[in-house]
Parts: C-alpha cells; structure tokens; sequence
C-alpha cells in the first residue's frame, strides 16, 4: 500500500465484449507525486484514464479519491472533487476567446441558471468579475496573457494544451491526469508546460500523465508504471525502470541518461 494515497485503482477492469482492454489493475498514486504511465499503443493507458476520470465506467473494481468510492462518477462530479483530466487532442471552444474559455470552467455560475440573468444580475456581475480576475491570474501564470483576446482555434497546439491546463486550474484540483502532454508541442512550449507542471508540482499538486516520450518520462516522472496487455507490468523509479528488461526490450530500447 502507497502511503497517503490520493488515488487508488483497487481491481479496475473494462471489458468490451471478449476484449479486455483493462483487466484487474490495482495502482495507487502518492499524493504529491508526478507518476508516469508508459506502455505501447493498446496497453490499455487512455482506457484506464477514462475508467478513472469519469469517461467510462469500468466493468469490476473501484476507483478511490481521497477516500472517497468515486467508481463510475461523472466528469463534473469528479472535478468538483479535486480531479481534472486534459485530452491527448485538445478541445478548446474554437470561437470563443482563450479567456472566455477559461471562465467556462467554473461549476455552479448564476449566469448558467435559466432565471440567473434576470432575477440574479448583480449576483451573477459580481460572480462573472471575481471569476475573469481569477482566469486572468491562471492565463498569466500559463505564460498565455498576450492571447487572453485571440479566439481559442487560432492558436498553436502546443497554446492549445497550455490553455487545457488553465481551463483544469480554475477548479483548483488536487491531482490532475494528463494524456499526452508533449505530444505535437514544440521544444521550447514543451519546456514551459514541463516548467508550469513542475511549479504545480512543488505548490501539492499531484500529476498521473501518460506520455510516450520516454525523455520526458524519465526525467521529471517518479514512480513510472507500465502497462501492457491490460495489465501492469511495472511499477517503480526511473532507474529501475531503465534496468528493467521488459521496459527496456518493449518499451525504451536501451537505457537513456537522466
């Protein structure tokens, strides 16, 4: 048992059919930690995300956050209790400006009740001013200011994936699941989201991020778990997992410097 576990994953299988993608995993991840999830395409990593952020219930087991028995809850509930999930491909509203998407994120706004506007306007001015303060504080802390005005589809990919980030940061979540945040990111964003999840990092904030580049992995994850198959076939350091042979003949090929 991981001590002060924020999250455990007790059994957790998803079947599809005769096909199981996910099939008995049992991790827990450190409060406080930065975890890596590796494996090859078909390990069953983005399945296992979904079980536990909310995008699909599993079919056996139980997903623990803080103590609490969340198995099979839904996204909104989920983040309303401290966990936030990005996507390997971002999904901005295109449209809207970089802030008004950040502002969207916020539950329970007067503005999205049916007689709010009307019966509630001062409330809801007071609430919508308290709310772009804040998304202005998480688009400046994202380095994303200078496109606070631009529309959310016109800006890099790698902008895109900040902004994701920003979007998870207005709930304030403890432990944060990335999928794929390197992917498609040039160098120099790459090392400002690295950089930003590290701050994050060093303030409490828990990272779970699946990631193929092993770099990436290696040098700012710690445990690292793989799965393969379905199921874990690793779980440990960087180091030991570069001194592992089955990481090192499926996975990383030879062993890396950190």
């Amino acid at each position: 048992m991981v001590k002060d576990a924020i999250l455990s994953i007790n059994e957790v299988s998803c079947h599809f059919g005769s096909f199981k993608a996910v099939d008995k995993v049992t991790v827990e991840i450190q409060r406080g930690s930065i975890t890596g999830l590796i494996g090859p395409n078909g390990a069953g990593k983005t399945t296992l995300f979904n079980a536990i952020a909310g995008g699909l219930k599993p079919t056996s087991g139980r997903v623990t956050l803080n103590g609490h028995d969340v198995t099979g809850k839904m996204p909104e509930i989920l983040f309303s209790f401290g966990l936030g999930r990005t996507f390997q491909i971002p999904r901005p509203f295109a449209r809207m400006s970089v802030l008004e998407n950040v502002m969207l994120a916020p539950q329970a706004q007067i503005g999205e009740r049916l007689i709010g506007p009307f019966l509630y306007r001062r409330l809801m001015q007071n609430q919508e001013d308290v709310i772009r303060k804040r998304a202005m504080e998480v688009i400046d802390f994202m380095t994303l200011a200078p496109l606070a005005d631009h529309p959310a589809g016109k800006i890099s990919g790698g902008q895109m994936k900040l902004l994701e980030l920003a979007r998870i940061l207005m709930g304030d979540p403890q432990i944060i699941l990335l999928d794929e945040p390197a992917a498609g990111v040039n160098p120099s964003l790459a090392g400002t989201l690295i950089q930003k999840i590290e701050e994050l990092n060093a303030e409490g904030k828990t990272f779970l991020i699946i990631e193929h580049d092993m770099d990436f992995i290696m040098r700012h994850c710690n445990p690292v778990i793989a799965l393969t198959q379905g199921h874990v076939a690793f779980q440990g350091t960087p180091e030991q997992a570069q001194s592992n042979q089955l990481l090192l003949d499926a996975y990383l090929g030879a062993k890396q410097d950190v």
